[in-house]
């Protein structure tokens, strides 16, 4: 996926924080903040769908094969499970730190 540069202003606590954490994993700044951000837009649920689906052999959970959905079907029940995640998130308590 192409990567945009941007400039963005946050609590100096935070970037800290972030820098500490990225090199404890032994990665780069950017890279932890974009992973956090994917998790936290429950994005990562595209790839948990997509190997759900290759597991399940390309059937949803009506019953359709994906192979035989257009791309616009697709992208209907993509965005319907990405909101059903959502909601289940939603639904679990808060994390205690």
């Amino acid at each position: 996926m192409p990567k945009t540069r941007t400039t963005l202003t946050i609590d100096e606590d935070v970037l800290r924080s972030a820098r500490i954490a990225a090199a404890n994993r032994g990665m780069k700044e950017g890279d932890l903040i974009e992973e956090a951000l994917i998790s936290h837009l429950g994005l990562s649920v595209f790839e948990r769908i997509w190997q759900r689906i290759e597991a399940e052999g390309l059937i949803t959970d009506d019953g359709r094969d994906v192979r035989d959905m257009t791309d616009d079907e697709i992208m209907d029940w993509v965005v319907a499970q990405q909101h059903a995640a959502r909601a289940e998130r939603r639904r679990q308590p808060a994390r205690s730190s």
